[in-house]
């Protein structure tokens, strides 16, 4: 194997495109579809108040807002072992 290309994975043609196929597709859409027949039709879409509609406006005009998460342990104990990577001959 040359340990980068066809080394197996999940499955053939897995993973993101290569560039020049996404340049061929995005110039593909851009003949077929008006962009600006998008944005109107979206922009009617907001105004009808359709949520996803709104949200897809809102995610691409500001970025979507971080995501956070929090982790409690309902009153449970949290027993989180420690682990030391010194050397042996680094003792105190």
């Amino acid at each position: 194997m040359d340990g980068r290309k066809n080394n197996g994975g999940a499955r053939v043609g897995a993973g993101r495109p290569a560039k020049a196929d996404e340049a061929k597709l995005i110039e593909r859409l851009d003949n077929i579809i008006d962009s600006d027949d998008v944005i109107r039709e979206l922009l009617s879409l907001v105004k009808d108040g359709d949520f996803r509609a709104i949200q897809l406006y809102m995610n691409y005009r500001w970025g979507k807002p971080s995501e956070k998460m929090d982790i409690t342990t309902n009153g449970s104990d949290l027993n989180i072992p420690v682990i030391s990577f010194r050397k042996s001959d680094d003792r105190d």
